[in-house]
C-alpha cells in the first residue's frame, strides 16, 4: 500500500469511528507498524488535516471535514458495492485486501450499499502461489517456475509464462505458455506446491499469446459476459 493510499484509509477510519481509535488498533487494520501510524499521523497533522489526539489515548477526526465525492449514481455504487463484495469468493487474500480499501471509499459516498449483502463462500483453501506477486507477474510479463501436479498427483516442474487469471468459485486457473510443452496451458493455482517468480521477462509477447488464447480456447474454458 503506498504512502497516498494510507493516507486516506487513516481519514476514512478516523471519519467512521465512533470512539478515539488508536494507532495500534489503525496499524493492525492497515497491516503496517504503530510507528508507520504515528508518523503518517504526525504528517496528516502537518498538512493541516484536522486530527485531534496523540499516542496511547487515541486519535478522532474533527467533524465536517470532507474529502471529494466518488461520482456513481446509486445503482452503480451498488453494482460496485456487490461486485467488491464477491472478491472474498477468489480466495485472493490480497485482491480482498484492496476490495475492503475500496468499499470503506465508497461507503463514504453511498452508505446504502451497507445493506446490500453477498455470501462469502467460496475457495476454502489460500493456494499455496502468493495470489499478489503472480497478478503482478502477470502484468509485468515475468516468468515463473512451478512445481505442477496432475489431477493423479504426478508432479512436474515448469516455466511458464503467466498471461490471465481466471477466479472460478472452487479455485482459480492461470492460463500460461509453457516451455516444457511448447504451448498454452491452464493450471489449477489449488495443484501448484511450489512456485518462485523468475527475473526473466517475456516483455512484449504477452498480448499476441492472450490473442492466439482467445481465439482458440477461451470458449472452451471460460463463459464470460462483457462488461
Amino acid at each position: 500500500m503506498g504512502k497516498t493510499t494510507r493516507f486516506f484509509e487513516i481519514i476514512q477510519l478516523l471519519r467512521q469511528a465512533k470512539q478515539p481509535l488508536l494507532a495500534r488498533d489503525m496499524a493492525e487494520t492497515l497491516e503496517v507498524s504503530t510507528r508507520t501510524i504515528y508518523r503518517d499521523i504526525a504528517t496528516l497533522q502537518s498538512m493541516q488535516t484536522p486530527i485531534l489526539g496523540e499516542p496511547g489515548v487515541g486519535y478522532v477526526m474533527r467533524k465536517g471535514y470532507d474529502l471529494p465525492p466518488i461520482n456513481f449514481d446509486i445503482e452503480e455504487a451498488e453494482a460496485v458495492a456487490i461486485g467488491l463484495s464477491l472478491v472474498a469468493r477468489t480466495g485472493d487474500v490480497g485482491l480482498w485486501r484492496a476490495a475492503r480499501r475500496a468499499a470503506r471509499k465508497l461507503n463514504e459516498t453511498a452508505p446504502g450499499t451497507q445493506r446490500l449483502i453477498t455470501s462469502s463462500w467460496g475457495v476454502e483453501d489460500t493456494p499455496a502461489i502468493d495470489m499478489t506477486a503472480l497478478r503482478a507477474a502477470i502484468r509485468q510479463e515475468q516468468k515463473l517456475r512451478l512445481n505442477y501436479g496432475d489431477a493423479e498427483g504426478r508432479e512436474t516442474r515448469r516455466t511458464v509464462w503467466p498471461l490471465v487469471l481466471i477466479y472460478y468459485v472452487d479455485t482459480a486457473i492461470l492460463v500460461a505458455w509453457c516451455e516444457l510443452r511448447e504451448g498454452l496451458r491452464h493450471f489449477r493455482l489449488d495443484r501448484i506446491a511450489k512456485s518462485v517468480f523468475l527475473s526473466d521477462s517475456f516483455a512484449g509477447k504477452g498480448e499476441a499469446l492472450i490473442t492466439q488464447w482467445e481465439t482458440t480456447q477461451k470458449e472452451d474454458t471460460v463463459s464470460t459476459k462483457v462488461l
